[in-house]
């Protein structure tokens, strides 16, 4: 790439992972980078680089537009506080589930439970705000949107939970844990950013909450926001589809009840 500052804007507009920058009037370019987008991917485009410098002999200089802060080791505070929330979230729908039966009878405990998964939501995403940005210093300066996300993202994945729960029953708890745990956490982008994963993990990341939330905390915190509309979109897709379902399952299953049976 010629330009240096459309590179930049690039990178830091989260278009690009990484920017290689010829200067044909002297031997040595410029390879940008922000490892706080991945540092695995930084390396990576630093030895490719480095690779094809040499072949050429050329020289390099690396300049990182956007690098974990101090308390953020290697960038992966964002990883560990999305699952963090994402545990909680549906392991807090699994025992309520688990506590009045796995299938709500009625539509009012489905409401009932489903309501309880707000508070729990708000103080979730705030006892993560605080341990990320006061507490630990990991991810400072955005302790409101911090805040927000955590809330958004353990009542998103709650909700689902308890919309699976209402499908299956307790399969629907095992079902939670497949989607969220053992497909959602190697697709989340965390120790490998997503054009670093196979086909099949890079595809299904941005679509599970664990790629999503992953995705909007680190551009919130490191580049303005950029590139947060979607993941936040999916997270309030899944809120809303798990209040939806576990609604119209919940007064399905009264339709079919047979009467005389309990309400």
């Amino acid at each position: 790439m010629a330009n240096a500052a459309q590179a930049r804007s690039l990178i830091l507009s989260r278009e690009v992972d990484a920017a290689f920058v010829l200067n044909p009037r002297t031997r040595t370019d410029t390879l940008l980078i922000a490892s706080a987008g991945g540092p695995s991917v930084s390396a990576a485009a630093t030895q490719v680089v480095q690779q094809v410098e040499t072949a050429q002999r050329r020289a390099f200089r690396v300049t990182d537009l956007r690098a974990p802060g101090a308390k953020d080791g290697r960038g992966l505070s964002s990883f560990y506080l999305v699952l963090g929330w994402m545990i909680g979230g549906y392991l807090a729908a699994a025992i309520l589930g688990m506590a009045g039966g796995a299938r709500p009878a009625t539509t009012h405990r489905t409401v009932i439970r489903l309501g309880s998964l707000v508070p729990y939501a708000i103080a979730s995403g705030l006892g993560g705000a605080i341990i990320a940005d006061p507490a630990l210093g990991a991810l400072p300066g955005h302790f409101g949107q911090l805040w927000g996300i955590g809330a958004l993202m353990v009542f998103a994945v709650g909700a689902a939970t308890v919309a699976f729960q209402a499908l299956l029953g307790t399969a629907g708890v095992g079902l939670a844990i497949l989607v969220f745990v053992v497909l959602g956490n190697p697709s989340a982008g965390g120790a490998y950013p997503a054009s670093l994963l196979p086909t099949f993990w890079r595809s299904i990341g941005p679509w599970l909450p664990p790629g999503a939330g992953t995705t909007t905390v680190r551009n919130t915190v490191y580049f303005d926001a950029h590139h947060t509309a979607g993941p936040l979109w999916v997270l309030g897709t899944y809120a809303a589809a798990g209040i939806l379902v576990s609604l119209a399952a919940s007064l399905v299953r009264r339709r079919l009840r047979p009467q005389g049976g309990r309400r």
